[in-house]
C-alpha cells in the first residue's frame, strides 16, 4: 500500500513537472515572439528616420534647379513634417492609428514621387551627382523599408498567432500578451507599386 502511495505521488509530481514545463516553454515562446515583433518594429523605424533625413537634403538640391516647383517642395516637407508628427506605440497601436500611419507614409511616397517626376523637366538636375547619390540612397532606403515591413508582418502573424492558438490563447491573456496590427500599406503607395523615375 505504501509503495502505491509513492508511485502515485511520484506520478502526480511527474504531470505537474510536465504542465509546468508546458507553461514555461509557452510563455519563453510568446516572449520570443514578442521581442521579435519589437526588434521589427525597431528595423522598420530606422528605416523611416533614415527616409525622413534624406528628404530636406533631396528637397534642397532639386529647389536649386526647380525654382518654379515651389508646390511640389512644400508638399513633399509637408508630409515629412506630418509623419515625423506621429509616433506609434506598436505595443498598444490601434487599428486605425496603424492605418492612419501607413497613409501618412504613403503621403511621403507619393510626393517623393512626385519630386523625382520633377527631375525629367530638369536635364541640368538629372545629371547633378548629389541628386543621383540622394536618389540612390532614396531607392536603397524605400527597399529597405519594403523588406523591414515584410519582415514585421511576418513576426505579427507569428506572435498573433501564438496569442490566438488554444492553449496558449489562455496563457497570453493570464500573462498579458495581446495581438499586434499588421503594418499595410494604403493604396498607391510607393513601397507597393515603385515610382517610375526613368533619366
Amino acid at each position: 500500500m505504501l509503495t502505491i502511495t509513492i508511485i502515485t505521488m511520484y506520478i502526480i509530481l511527474g504531470i505537474i513537472a510536465a504542465i509546468a514545463l508546458f507553461i514555461i516553454g509557452l510563455y519563453n515562446n510568446l516572449i520570443k515572439l514578442r521581442v521579435r515583433t519589437d526588434e521589427a518594429w525597431a528595423d522598420i523605424d530606422v528605416q523611416l528616420k533614415r527616409r525622413y533625413d534624406l528628404i530636406p537634403n533631396l528637397v534642397e538640391t532639386v529647389k536649386g534647379y526647380a525654382k518654379h516647383e515651389r508646390e511640389t517642395l512644400e508638399a513633399v516637407l509637408e508630409a515629412r513634417s506630418k509623419a515625423t508628427a506621429m509616433n506609434i506605440d506598436v505595443t498598444n497601436v490601434t487599428s486605425d492609428q496603424m492605418a492612419e500611419f501607413a497613409s501618412m507614409q504613403s503621403g511621403i511616397s507619393g510626393a517623393l514621387g512626385k519630386l523625382m517626376a520633377i527631375a525629367e523637366a530638369y536635364p541640368d538636375l538629372k545629371a547633378n551627382e548629389n541628386f543621383l547619390s540622394l536618389q540612390d540612397e532614396l531607392t536603397d532606403t524605400e527597399n529597405k523599408i519594403q523588406a523591414a515591413r515584410r519582415f514585421y508582418n511576418t513576426n505579427v502573424r507569428d506572435l498573433n498567432i501564438a496569442v490566438q492558438s488554444f492553449p496558449a490563447n489562455i496563457f497570453a491573456n493570464i500573462f498579458g500578451f495581446s495581438s499586434r496590427e499588421f503594418f499595410e500599406l494604403t493604396e498607391g503607395s510607393v513601397e507597393k507599386e515603385p515610382v517610375k523615375v526613368s533619366f
